[in-house]
């Protein structure tokens, strides 16, 4: 069988996420022992962050085969998803040590742009060429940006 060298990208994005996902995890159990039964929601869910937001739409993509966005879409969203991820681990540990701070949001925030901007730069192309009618070429998967 045949794998394009895109979706061979993709699966490396996709390993990446689920990795992230599993640190995630082990990094809350690890922390919440360690805190004497002390938790934090914000700590105990970062692992769904890229689980859901990254990990689930590269692998739809990579099992219908219709082909991936661009490099640069791709480096936005994983750069929100990660920005969000360690801001949700931060609060976590904020929370746990058993204070506030009101600059934790900056890290929402930034992953909402930086998230944002990512699915603007895989938008934006195909409504480009949807008048000329060349769709099929811009999310074709040996299209790079």
């Amino acid at each position: 069988m045949y794998i394009s060298q895109s979706n061979r990208r993709l699966q490396k994005h996709l390993t990446g996420s689920i990795i992230a996902s599993l640190f995630c995890a082990l990094f809350a159990a690890v922390y919440e022992y360690f805190s004497f039964g002390v938790y934090s929601y914000f700590m105990l869910f970062a692992f769904a962050i890229p689980l859901l937001c990254c990990s689930l739409p590269y692998s739809i993509m990579v099992l219908t085969d219709k082909g991936i966005p661009g490099t640069m879409a791709l480096r936005l969203w994983n750069s929100g998803i990660a920005t969000l991820t360690t801001g949700s681990v931060i609060q976590g540990v904020i929370e746990i040590y058993g204070t506030t701070n009101r600059l934790v949001i900056i890290y929402a925030a930034a992953g909402i742009l930086l998230c944002t901007g990512g699915a603007a730069a895989c938008v934006i192309p195909v409504i480009q060429k949807r008048n000329t009618g060349d769709v099929q070429k811009v999310i074709s998967p040996e299209n790079e940006i």
